[in-house]
């Protein structure tokens, strides 16, 4: 299967000397249909601050929504954590960003692992949602192979994401099944936690952040309203300032 030019991933290792003495590491994963296009320039001003960085492309992206409806939740779970692992191997200490299905596979590995993620940064995460069409998915899937796409909802003009134009339902419906496990789950959450979350969202609907706060045991929580960018505010108008204050949130954490 070949994989689209754009989607490889990116891996860098710390610059001690920009971070304190230590080596920080952060993993950042994209969301769901989408790549690693989308979280690239957050990835690359990280490493600038002197962040080890591991974007991973999760499998099934990248290539065909087609190949991606063969894979599961489990498989996109299993490269995040491989990329954990290899930054725990090499770094002090590590914090987890993730866009969209990527915010709950950060928050999944934070929920798993409270002793090890020294902080997670989400932008508008999807653990949960208020559409309806999704309590027929676990039907639906085997009668309709894909709905419309939901990539390339960024209001600043001339930008593309590069995901994919059509939805694959039975990816969907592990995605939404893993998010009701989730969203159960979001109490054993201990670390200082930053959420960006988009005005206007055309591909998330406002019930996942609230339910973040509601839930999560941080007891460091941060929100951040985004009102200039729509879903893949990583590619936004908003974009520089969740690089900032990421990076700030971070350091701050992990100091």
């Amino acid at each position: 299967m070949t994989t689209d030019s754009h989607a490889a991933p990116f891996s860098v290792p710390a610059r001690p000397e920009l971070t304190g003495g230590r080596r920080i590491g952060v993993v950042l994963s994209h969301g769901f249909t989408g790549s690693p296009v989308s979280m690239r320039p957050w990835a690359e001003a990280l490493a600038e601050r002197g962040y080890a960085v591991e974007l991973p492309l999760l499998p099934g992206h990248g290539t065909t929504w087609q190949q991606m409806n063969v894979t599961t939740w489990d498989d996109w779970y299993g490269e995040v954590t491989r990329a954990f692992d290899k930054a725990l191997a090499e770094n002090d200490a590590v914090a987890v960003c993730g866009l969209s299905m990527g915010g709950a596979l950060v928050l999944r590995l934070a929920a798993d692992h409270p002793d090890r993620v020294a902080a997670a940064v989400v932008v508008n995460p999807m653990v949960i949602t208020r559409r309806k069409d999704v309590l027929a998915l676990p039907v639906l899937k085997w009668l309709v192979r894909s709905f419309p796409g939901v990539a390339n909802d960024i209001k600043k003009p001339g930008v593309e994401e590069h995901g994919y134009t059509r939805t694959p339902l039975k990816a969907a419906d592990s995605l939404f099944r893993a998010g009701r496990v989730l969203a159960r789950d979001l109490p054993r959450i201990t670390a200082p936690l930053l959420v960006f979350h988009s005005e206007e969202d055309h591909v998330v609907d406002d019930a996942t952040v609230p339910l973040i706060a509601e839930r999560v045991s941080s007891t460091d929580l941060v929100e951040q309203t985004l009102r200039n960018s729509y879903h893949v505010a990583t590619l936004d108008h908003d974009a520089p300032m969740i690089f900032e204050e990421s990076a700030s949130f971070i350091a701050r954490a992990t100091s």
